[in-house]
C-alpha cells in the first residue's frame, strides 16, 4: 500500500493510488446542506485534503470519486470556479506579505478574465469583482476555499503593529464574502484556530463553525473503525514487527495517537500523519509532535512560564 505522507492534493492521491480514507459522504453533506463554513484543527490534521477534495468536487472532477461514497449520492457533477487561497509555506513575519500573497492571486484571476483593476480598488473590492465575472461567465456561483486562513496572524503574535495590520487586511477581504454573497456557491475556511478575539470574522458574520459539531467530528481524522477497515493488513504486519499481538498493536496506537475528540458525543479519531508514518516503518514514534506543534503555543508557553511538567500522565 502507498501512503500518502506529505501529499495534499486529493486528485494526486487518487490518480496515483495512494491509499485514501474516505469521508466524501461528509463533503457531499457539506455541499448540500449549507454554503458557508470555518472549520478549526490542529496542524497535520488533513485539512489541506479535504480542502483539495472539495475542490475536486465542485470542479466536477466525477471521475476522480468513482468508486467511492459520493459516487452513489451525487447525481449532478456542476461545474463551479474554485478560488484557492493558500497561506501555507509563506513567511508572513514582514510587512506587507500578506498583501503580497492576497496581491499575488488576484493578479492571476484578473489576466484570466481580462479584468483591468480601478486605481482605487483595494483587494477586497477586486476580490469581489473577480467574483461576479465568474458568476456572469459561467452563471453558476463560484467557490471560495481559504487553508490556514491564520497563518499570517500566528506568525505576527509577537508583534502589535503587524498583528493589528495583518487582522484589518483580513477583516475588510473576508468580509467581501458577505457583501458578494450573490456570486457565491460555497466557502469553507480552516485554520488551526479562531481568532474571534480579534474580529477578523465580524463582518462574516454568517459563518456557520463546524468545528465542534457531532457530525463532523470526525471529517478529519482516522476513526477506529476506518483504520481497522483500511489497513488491516498494516496492523497485522505492526504486531509482527513490534513482536505484539494485533490487539496490542491497536492498543498502543489507541494510547498513542487516539483521543482526539471534537465533540463531546462524537467519536475519537487519530491523527492521520501520525497512523500513515507508523505505518509506513511499522516503528511507533512521536510523529506529529515533531513536525506539527504550533510554534505560537510554544511561544506563549515560554513567555507564561508554565511548568509543562503539570502536563504528564
Amino acid at each position: 500500500m502507498k501512503y500518502p505522507i506529505g501529499i495534499q492534493t486529493f486528485e494526486h492521491i487518487i490518480k496515483n493510488g495512494f491509499v485514501y480514507v474516505d469521508k466524501t459522504d461528509m463533503v457531499y453533506a457539506l455541499a448540500t446542506e449549507g454554503k458557508t463554513y470555518f472549520l478549526s484543527r490542529p496542524r497535520r490534521f488533513g485539512k489541506s485534503l479535504l480542502l483539495s477534495t472539495l475542490r475536486a468536487y465542485f470542479e466536477g472532477k466525477k471521475e476522480l470519486f468513482k468508486g467511492l461514497k459520493i459516487d452513489k449520492l451525487e447525481k449532478d457533477w456542476h461545474v463551479h470556479r474554485v478560488f484557492h487561497f493558500d497561506f501555507n509555506g509563506m513567511n508572513f513575519d514582514v510587512p506587507n506579505a500578506l498583501s503580497m500573497k492576497i496581491e499575488g492571486y488576484l493578479y492571476d484571476w484578473e489576466k484570466e478574465y481580462d479584468i483591468v483593476p480601478e486605481v482605487d480598488f483595494n483587494l477586497a473590492s477586486r476580490f469581489e469583482r473577480i467574483l461576479k465575472e465568474a458568476y456572469q461567465q459561467t452563471g453558476r456561483g463560484a467557490v471560495v476555499l481559504v487553508d490556514e486562513y491564520d497563518k499570517p496572524l500566528l506568525q505576527a503574535l509577537d508583534n502589535d503593529a503587524l498583528l493589528e495590520d495583518y487582522r484589518k487586511t483580513l477583516k475588510a477581504f473576508y468580509g467581501v464574502l458577505k457583501s458578494a454573497d450573490r456570486y457565491l456557491r460555497f466557502v469553507f475556511l480552516t485554520g488551526v484556530t479562531k481568532f474571534s478575539q480579534v474580529s477578523v470574522f465580524s463582518d462574516l458574520n454568517q459563518l456557520n463553525d463546524i468545528s465542534m459539531k457531532p457530525q463532523y467530528a470526525t471529517i478529519c481524522g482516522i476513526t477506529m473503525q476506518e483504520l481497522t477497515h483500511t489497513f488491516a493488513p498494516e496492523i497485522q504486519q505492526l504486531a509482527e514487527h513490534n513482536g505484539l499481538t494485533q490487539e496490542e498493536a491497536l492498543q498502543k496506537m489507541k494510547i498513542s495517537y487516539d483521543g482526539y475528540h471534537f465533540c463531546e458525543f462524537a467519536k475519537g479519531v487519530f491523527n492521520p500523519f501520525s497512523v500513515l508514518n507508523v505505518f509506513d516503518g511499522y516503528k511507533f514514534d512521536n510523529y506529529w509532535f515533531q513536525t506539527g506543534t504550533p510554534t505560537f503555543l510554544v511561544h506563549i508557553l515560554q513567555k507564561t512560564k508554565y511548568d509543562l511538567r503539570t502536563l504528564l500522565n
